[in-house]
């Protein structure tokens, strides 16, 4: 049985703590790993490597620590299908699928090679006479990250290239599920030329979480996962004295007007849905239809959730693959037979499905509910899986309402024809990232990844320029150089410029 170690100090490292976790092919169910679960001593142990690497990589040049991110992106290229692969048998979702996130993650680490423009400061001549100004930012020191197990790759890639060419060093705690992307990817940053120590991974559950949050080395803690947790690592560690970004779950909401192109709108209402099995913070999960595109729009979804090609993510053409845990399977199909009981039609149930030679796989299919109202549990609970809701409405404000008295606001999209409609949508929904005719609206590198109300807890987002601020600090300077036996004369009330 393969063991999953630790990465501390440019080096795979056993930990102290005899407690391991098993690590599942989702698509065969069968144990394949265990994973090294790491104690509080660990993560100290990380914290001490990563607190002596900062001495050094907090005084390099930013060149040196772009030229690292330029060489860590080109591995990455290369080693695409290879990471990809390695999410999939861990992860379960499509070869195809984990290639595009390493390509979304591969983007942020692109926006970190460009920061010698982001940083730079501004500088306000004689704004005093004799006197200048400028402004300029630092690293913070240790920080950490705490990442979900459906993007093993691309939520961290959103964290640790801004913190580490910004010059900190990083301590990453992945999801105990899929493991084995954090250790490559610490690999490729060796490979890169990153100094030993700048890039550390601590696997581990709730003591190694703990101790990560109360870590007294430990300046910031980014966050993604769901929101109960969100808001327990965010009154933790701040409590404790750092900053937090800490994003937490969705419920994301696809509105169709009459006048949208119903075909354009399923099909990609379908993949938003589906793609990655519903396991996406961006999901699609309730479609709003709103007045006479309801029955067509319906009629065109349970067409194409019924042509959705399931099965194993290493087999070309599949386009969805299993759940993460046999958990997530049962408790996905509970929620489509409750909320059958609770009035939901079920237009394509999902329940149930096996695949030819991987019939002990944790696998559903797409389910498509129809009728569903704001009470029923389908619409108010996180599925987290491959589950679409129908929600009927009469106009274009009434969607609006719905998805305002959500407690989530993390993304929505519009698929209209109308500038009118998409201007009123977008000014007056309150969510944080908006699509128009784009089911899955996530944003670029170089702007920030982060939702309103329940979906970000606390009030910084993620990767962009807020990742550029989030992981550094400003000083501003005031400077003055008198010639030398100048007299100036020193006054005692408050100083103003003149």
């Amino acid at each position: 049985m393969k063991t999953i170690e630790h990465w501390i100090n440019g080096s795979p490292a056993a930990g102290t703590s005899p407690e391991t976790a098993p690590v599942f092919n989702p698509a065969t169910g069968q144990e394949q790993a265990r994973v090294n679960l790491a104690s509080a001593a660990d993560v100290d142990t990380a914290v001490t490597a990563a607190t002596a690497a900062f001495e050094s990589w907090s005084e390099s040049s930013l060149t040196q620590r772009t030229q690292v991110m330029f060489a860590f992106r080109q591995l990455l290229v290369e080693h695409e299908e290879e990471l990809g692969r390695i999410i999939s048998a861990e992860h379960g979702k499509t070869v195809d699928d984990a290639r595009g996130e390493i390509t979304r993650g591969r983007e942020v680490v692109e926006f970190a090679c460009g920061l010698g423009d982001v940083l730079k400061g501004s500088f306000s001549d004689q704004v005093s006479r004799g006197v200048d100004v400028h402004n300029f930012r630092q690293p913070l020191g240790v920080v950490a990250g705490i990442t979900p197990f459906n993007f093993p790759a691309m939520v961290p890639l959103w964290m640790h290239p801004i913190a580490i060419a910004t010059g900190n060093t990083f301590i990453l705690k992945p999801s105990e599920r899929d493991p084995s992307a954090a250790n490559f990817v610490a690999e490729l940053y060796k490979r890169a030329g990153l100094p030993d120590g700048v890039f550390n991974v601590v696997h581990g559950g709730k003591e190694a979480v703990d101790a990560i949050l109360t870590h007294s080395g430990i300046e910031a803690v980014s966050f993604v996962g769901s929101t109960p947790i969100a808001r327990y690592v965010h009154e933790t560690a701040t409590s404790h004295g750092k900053r937090v970004q800490a994003l937490g779950g969705a419920k994301n909401h696809a509105v169709v007007l009459p006048d949208a192109d119903l075909e354009f709108a399923a099909n990609h209402i379908t993949a938003g849905a589906y793609g990655s099995a519903g396991e996406r913070c961006m999901a699609v999960s309730v479609a709003v239809a709103v007045g006479t595109a309801a029955d067509g729009l319906v009629e065109i979804l349970e067409r194409k959730a019924a042509e959705v090609k399931v099965g194993p993510g290493d087999v070309p053409g599949i386009e969805m693959g299993p759940l993460v845990t046999k958990a997530s399977q049962e408790r996905v199909e509970n929620a489509v037979g409750t909320a059958a009981t609770q009035g939901a039609t079920v237009v394509v149930d999902g329940r149930g499905l096996k695949i030819d030679g991987h019939e002990s796989g944790f696998f559903t299919g797409p389910s498509l509910l129809d009728h569903v109202t704001t009470e029923m549990d389908a619409y108010k609970e996180e599925l987290f899986g491959p589950v679409l809701a129908v929600v009927r409405v009469d106009t274009l404000d009434e969607a609006i309402g719905v998805i305002n008295a959500n407690p989530y606001g993390n993304g929505t999209a519009l698929f209209t024809g109308s500038g009118e409609a998409a201007r009123r949508f977008q000014r007056n929904v309150k969510v944080g990232m908006i699509g128009v005719n784009v089911p899955v609206p996530v944003p670029m590198s170089y702007y920030s990844f982060g939702g309103w109300k329940d979906s970000l807890i606390g009030d910084s987002p993620i990767h962009g320029p807020e990742g550029i601020r989030f992981y550094t600090r400003p000083k501003v300077v005031t400077t003055r150089w008198p010639q030398p036996k100048q007299q100036v004369t020193a006054g005692f009330n408050f100083p103003t410029s003149s």
